[in-house]
């Protein structure tokens, strides 16, 4: 059990702090489960995205230490000091870099740095965290927190190599987003392939003594129920996902008891997100446990990459981007793994 004598500090309150709705929302027990889950799910329909996934392999060789390894950059975003979630922000451009290729559909190129790209990534996980907290948490923010949550994804696309202006700044600007999104989406073999197999939870856990296997099936079921409940028909049938109204009618007071009642105790909460996500724990737990960094301010994006020295993602590693571009498309062999191994300190292992 995580302690709060023992939980490291943060430099400072990052991007948010405290007084956020980012804070309030993503604090909340549905976000770095449902929430998380429907995201990376969700984003698979994008044919670039799902092609550089397939590529590498990764969710099926070591699904584990990927989704650790996600979730905890996406907590870093939210809760991290400026300087290590900067520096996270800085090492994810090379990792990315890694991510490219030939879309085998229309046969164009993919990049995982492009703009438009990342702006998907990026609107799928904070409308998802979104919507599985009003669904399954305490439910519909204000209408002006609810702006100021737009307001704050648009300094967490800082970190990203999209614009941050392109963020929509209401739920009728992030639905206009969705829809304009759709017809380029596509639910082909590799992506319903992939879908299922992240919404099969327990491939991220770690092996289960015999005892507790029953019980950490039914769990990872119940998620998967809760994930796919958030979907809309249109996307359900276009990722061959079938789930009856009466699953999706029974699981939404289920889940939202279980996640009050793990609110209730923020050690808990810790507990499970340690089963989940031992990589992601030093960056929730300061906000869980209130313990204060040890500057109390928050800085913008802009302010922590002046101090520190970072250039914007857009515009970061430039040449070793071009050096990967050329040993892909003009030389024909593999990108180097520089990126990514110089993140492991960062992100955490990936093996």
């Amino acid at each position: 059990m995580t302690r709060k004598r023992t939980v490291e500090p943060h430099e400072d309150y990052g991007f948010f702090g405290p007084e956020s709705v980012t804070w309030k929302v993503w604090s909340y027990p549905t976000s770095l489960t449902v929430g998380f889950q429907r995201a990376v799910v969700v984003e698979e329909l994008d044919p670039a995205l799902v092609a550089s996934v397939d590529e590498t392999q990764a969710i099926r060789t070591r699904p584990r230490t990927r989704y650790d390894r996600t979730l905890r950059y996406f907590a870093m975003v939210a809760f991290g000091g400026s300087r290590s979630t900067l520096k996270a922000a800085d090492v994810l451009v090379k990792i990315h870099s890694k991510a490219i290729g030939t879309e085998p559909l229309s046969g164009e190129p993919y990049d995982a740095n492009d703009p438009k790209s990342q702006l998907w990534i990026h609107l799928t996980a904070w409308h998802s965290i979104l919507y599985a907290y009003e669904k399954y948490g305490p439910g519909k923010l204000t209408p002006a927190e609810e702006e100021r949550y737009w307001q704050e994804c648009a300094v967490a696309a800082e970190l990203q190599t999209c614009a941050p202006e392109d963020v929509p700044r209401d739920r009728v600007g992030i639905q206009a987003y969705f829809e304009q999104m759709r017809p380029q989406l596509v639910g082909s073999e590799v992506a319903r392939s992939t879908m299922d197999h992240l919404l099969h939870a327990e491939v991220m856990l770690p092996p289960m003594p015999a005892v507790l296997r029953p019980i950490t099936l039914v769990v990872t079921r119940i998620l998967r129920a809760a994930t796919i409940a958030t979907m809309p028909r249109w996307m359900r049938t276009m990722s061959g996902l079938r789930q009856s109204r009466f699953t999706d009618v029974m699981v939404t007071p289920l889940l939202k008891l279980t996640f009050r009642l793990a609110h209730l105790n923020r050690r808990l909460e810790l507990l499970m997100l340690r089963r989940l996500s031992p990589a992601t724990v030093p960056v929730v737990a300061p906000v869980l446990l209130c313990v204060p960094p040890a500057t109390p301010e928050t800085v913008t994006p802009e302010e922590g990459r002046r101090r520190y020295g970072y250039a914007k993602p857009a515009e970061a590693h430039l040449e070793w981007r071009a050096k990967q571009h050329a040993r892909v498309f003009d030389s024909g062999t593999g990108p180097s793994d520089a990126g990514i191994v110089e993140s492991e300190p960062i992100l955490g292992p990936i093996a």
